[in-house]
C-alpha cells in the first residue's frame, strides 16, 4: 500500500470541504481543534483502535491536520511545494544536519 501524500489530502479536501470564503470559520475550527487535541493529550486516552478512534488523540489530530490543510486550500497553497522551501530554511535558522528530501527513502 502507497502511503497518503499531502497533494492526495489537499485534493481529497477541496472536493469534500473547498469553501475559501469561510477562511475566518476554518481558522476557529483549528483553534477549537488544537484545545481539543490538548484535552486529549491531558486525558492521555488509550490508544485509537480500527473501532474506536472517537475522544483519542489519533482523532484530534487528525482534525487538527484537516483544517491546516482546509486553510491551505483556502489560500490556494501548495504545500508540497513549500514545505521543503521552509524546512531549508529551518536547518539553517537552527544549524539542522539532517537533510529535508523526501525522495530519498532514509534520512542523513
Amino acid at each position: 500500500m502507497q502511503g497518503i501524500t499531502i497533494k492526495y489530502l489537499q485534493e481529497y479536501l477541496k472536493k469534500k470541504d473547498h469553501n475559501p470564503e469561510l477562511k475566518q470559520k476554518f481558522f476557529m475550527k483549528l483553534a477549537e481543534e488544537v484545545g481539543e487535541l490538548a484535552g486529549a493529550m491531558l486525558r492521555n486516552p488509550e490508544r485509537a483502535t480500527e473501532t474506536s478512534i472517537e475522544g483519542t488523540i489519533e482523532e484530534e489530530i487528525w482534525d487538527v491536520i484537516y483544517y491546516c490543510l482546509v486553510i491551505a486550500n483556502s489560500y490556494d497553497i501548495d504545500l508540497e511545494k513549500w514545505i521543503p522551501v521552509k524546512e531549508k530554511l529551518n536547518n539553517e535558522r537552527w544549524n539542522n544536519k539532517i537533510i529535508f528530501n523526501p525522495g530519498v527513502d532514509t534520512l542523513r
